[in-house]
């Protein structure tokens, strides 16, 4: 009786949960121009951030995400209008590599996931093709601002190989979050983002609310030459312990909060010149993509008619 009972239960269970998303996807909660964000939509938002992180997905969970689920689809979609104007596309090696590293090369582990928890795949996997699209639609906005120039790297390698006995190298992590520079609304993302690192970790924080590329990597830069930093985010990172995080750090529209993960120092003498060339191109180039790539969508926001219903 007790079996047939439970069963009973989780068939009458089953069906009020889609009886609720049925009625929770026509529930338009905001309109971007032409575009609508619905409630259904948050709510997926919100757990495929809690199922990519391995968190428990409970009440406590679900509403400290709800603000930031709900600007991170206020992004998406300013992408997807500004994406409509142009004719991009990706490679399919793109999408794979992608599901490959979020999934640890499991994918069908993370499909299996996302059907456990009644999620819709199929509008996680468009929030992916879209943010693919971003990437090379900026590329090609840019693409002669990205590029760097070679005879200037060319010098820079050469300074720091004759100034330096040692190559110092820093392995660091970053989360980035954008900021309306509203001095009270900055305070509580601060204090917001904090919060979570110290509850569930740099790694999660990235992943969730991160809007730099390198959140899809958990935050990690990999390998950054010291030389190649700005002067005041070398003296930041040389003055911290391995596993600190940065105090914020204010851009024109962003707050940056950075880890160091790890530390070595290398004999200059013993640097592959092609390598450590490697290291700061794409270094410098993933820098100048995240501000071309936050400014272009600043523009995009402030220019918009964003309406709460």
């Amino acid at each position: 009786m007790k079996m047939i009972f439970k069963f009973i239960f989780l068939i009458y269970f089953l069906l009020i949960t889609e009886v609720a998303l049925a009625n929770l996807s026509n529930k338009i909660i905001l309109k971007i121009e032409n575009e609508i964000v619905t409630s259904y939509e948050i709510k997926n938002k919100i757990l495929n951030s809690l199922i990519l992180t391995n968190q428990e997905i409970n009440q406590k969970n679900i509403n400290k995400l709800k603000k930031n689920s709900i600007e991170s689809l206020i992004q998406l979609k300013l992408k997807r209008i500004e994406l409509s104007k142009h004719n991009i596309s990706y490679s399919p090696a793109q999408m794979q590599n992608y599901l490959n590293q979020i999934s640890s090369n499991d994918i069908r582990g993370l499909k299996n996931k996302f059907s456990l928890n009644n999620l819709d795949y199929e509008i996680f996997y468009k929030e992916i093709e879209t943010q693919l699209k971003w990437q090379s639609l900026i590329y090609k906005l840019y693409s002669n601002k990205i590029e760097i120039n070679d005879n200037d790297l060319e010098d820079e390698i050469k300074e720091i190989l004759q100034n330096q006995k040692k190559i110092v190298e820093y392995r660091i992590s970053e989360i980035e979050i954008l900021d309306n520079n509203n001095s009270g609304d900055s305070l509580n993302k601060i204090t917001d983002i904090k919060k979570e690192i110290a509850e569930q970790g740099f790694a999660a924080t990235a992943v969730k609310f991160s809007i730099s590329s390198s959140a899809s990597n958990k935050g990690d830069l990999g390998w950054v030459n010291a030389s190649s930093l700005s002067k005041d985010i070398y003296k930041l990172i040389s003055q911290m312990n391995l596993g600190d995080v940065s105090a914020p750090i204010k851009r024109a529209n962003s707050i940056l909060f950075l880890k160091l993960d790890d530390k070595k120092e290398t004999d200059a003498d013993k640097i592959e010149t092609s390598k450590l060339k490697k290291k700061l191109v794409e270094q410098k180039k993933n820098e100048l993509f995240n501000l071309y790539s936050r400014s272009h969508l600043s523009k995009l926001r402030n220019s918009s008619f964003i309406e709460y219903k």
